[in-house]
């Protein structure tokens, strides 16, 4: 039997597990949108305010639950509005199927209305992209993108679907795709490179690991438990490997990176064997190539050959899963005690709280601070919700100070740094994951840069709590400026509009907190049932995060503050 090319897509996503569609209709996709109105019982299709808003939306319900986002816009402005969020998954590796809609192939070429170069611009930041112009390519495309859309190291693939090949007719027949010639999503692991790791490692004196978001991504969470508990390694986190070890586990000394803790940044200098495992030793973690980690063995632990020495040369560099390369190197290292060695992270850990951490989670008089807010939200939720975030001191203090009791509950934009990435990131990871409660912190800037989708909130009720951790500037940069740019304040001040009011508006409880005392009453209101909320806490306008390593400084020249 025959069906039109627009059902042999949607039938194809069912094929393929899709149970959740974000997008937004237009005229060159309308024949898929017309056949969609037929499949309300077998796919939920969420109506977005923005295409960024639906990649976004997509991206958070992926990391939140390992599927692959799908995102659904028609030609033209549609697609050049989707390219933020799909060069965002590209960076942060998230498995995520966008959907363009094109004019008809007759027309291609000819600069018809709404007519832009999908493919041309969207080869660059993603796994694959692919027009289909013919009915009969429909199924194959469908199958390959998803296929290299989840596999391997994920990624984001866009099809570019003509609209005659949505109307024209085709005998359906799917296929999953499992094989692509010169497609190796998982290479082979060499057993010499465990072998050479794991002497490296059982000869150690100071041992240290890296862990990054590829843990999560191959569910290696407790692989990598057994592999440091038996070689008793310390771990340290990226911001996007953040949850991979529950914040409570004694090998977990904290966060890497340029707003990361204290002494997991001093030992990358001091360690003798230095294990990154799911991570691509990005700029914000290392500082100055030059200066990092120069007297430790490297070992890096890798699915993607191409990050294997693109920054940091390995001595050991293992390719593979983290789930096979650590289940691999747990048969082989040796158990061991290195007491001496975590210890050293005592001191450290104590100079940052007494500097650093002590005022800002824990402060009795003054203004409000950034830092008790996420304190008293996570402790509010048990550290079991999921937390999102925008872009800025917002995504630094929620990473800092939030609690981590479960994977995957760390939701944020990180290579891109996308701001305006928090509401519906939030919207999607709690499609993705309703039974959790999902806390999304932005700033007043960020949160105005896709405050539409607080539509998209009201219409299907979907219950995140959202809090703006409201200074009245563009927070992050102003810091930059008082510490770099000699107090200039260039445009960052902000008048901001009664947030409240504006969720009034859109059917959307909330309150606005301005002292101390007010606070605990304000988050058990918004976490006593599961609908959407909105608080805006007033914060201290010029508070800072610290420590911060400097852009391109050495991982040990960390500044504390006072």
């Amino acid at each position: 039997m025959k069906i039109s090319g627009a059902k042999a897509l949607i039938e194809s996503m069912l094929h393929e597990g899709v149970d959740t569609i974000f997008g937004y209709p237009g005229g060159a996709i309308m024949p898929t949108f017309d056949a969609l109105y037929d499949y309300d019982d077998k796919l939920k299709h969420i109506l977005t305010r923005h295409e960024q808003g639906a990649t976004h939306a997509a991206q958070g319900y992926a990391r939140v639950s390992g599927k692959v986002g799908v995102c659904l816009v028609t030609s033209g402005p549609a697609a050049t509005n989707a390219i933020t969020g799909i060069g965002d998954a590209m960076i942060d590796s998230t498995p995520m199927v966008v959907i363009t809609g094109q004019v008809g192939a007759a027309l291609l070429g000819t600069d018809a209305f709404q007519e832009i170069d999908v493919v041309g611009i969207t080869q660059p930041i993603t796994k694959w992209s692919y027009q289909i112009r013919r009915p009969e390519d429909i199924a194959w495309a469908v199958a390959r993108a998803f296929y290299i859309a989840r596999s391997g190291r994920p990624g984001p693939v866009v099809l570019d679907f003509a609209k005659n090949a949505q109307i024209q007719e085709v005998e359906f027949e799917y296929k999953p795709c499992t094989f692509i010639r010169s497609y190796i999503p998982i290479p082979d692991v060499n057993p010499a490179q465990i072998e050479l790791a794991a002497q490296l490692i059982n000869g150690a004196k100071k041992p240290y690991a890296l862990v990054g978001q590829g843990v999560m991504l191959a569910n290696a969470e407790a692989e990598l438990k057994a592999f440091l508990e038996k070689a008793d390694i310390p771990a340290a986190w990226t911001l996007l490997g953040a949850s991979a070890m529950q914040t409570d586990f004694s090998l977990n000394k904290g966060f890497l990176g340029m707003h990361g803790n204290l002494a997991p940044n001093l030992k990358t200098n001091e360690c003798d064997v230095l294990i990154a495992i799911g991570m691509r030793f990005d700029d914000r973690v290392t500082g100055d190539l030059k200066t990092y980690a120069k007297q430790a063995k490297i070992i890096h632990l890798d699915i993607d050959a191409a990050e294997i020495g693109k920054n940091i040369k390995p001595d050991a560099p293992v390719l593979g899963t983290a789930k096979e390369t650590l289940a691999a190197l747990l048969e082989k290292i040796q158990p061991a005690k290195h007491t001496e060695w975590i210890e050293s992270f005592n001191e450290p850990i104590k100079r940052e709280f007494d500097v650093v951490i002590q005022k800002e989670v824990h402060p009795t008089t003054g203004e409000i601070t950034m830092g008790e807010v996420v304190r008293l939200i996570s402790e509010a939720t048990q550290n079991k919700a999921v937390i999102v975030t925008d872009v800025g001191q917002n995504q630094m203090m929620a990473a800092r100070y939030s609690g981590f009791t479960q994977t995957r509950s760390l939701i944020t934009s990180g290579g891109l740094g996308t701001m305006g990435f928090g509401i519906p990131a939030a919207m999607g990871a709690k499609i993705g994951a309703p039974e959790r409660t999902v806390c999304m912190f932005a700033g007043d800037g960020g949160f105005q840069m896709t405050i539409q989708e607080l539509g998209t909130i009201m219409q299907e009720q979907i219950g995140v709590k959202m809090i703006i951790l409201n200074n009245h500037f563009l927070g992050m940069v102003r810091q930059w400026q008082e510490m770099f740019f000699e107090e200039r304040y260039s445009f960052t001040e902000m008048m901001n509009p009664d947030f409240i009011a504006i969720a009034k508006a859109y059917r959307i409880d909330g309150t606005e907190v301005h002292e101390r005392h007010e606070l605990d009453a304000a988050i058990a209101d918004m976490l006593k049932d599961d609908k959407p909320y909105l608080l805006v806490v007033n914060v201290e306008k010029k508070g800072m995060v610290f420590p911060m390593m400097p852009a391109g400084a050495c991982v040990t020249n960390i500044l504390l503050g006072d």
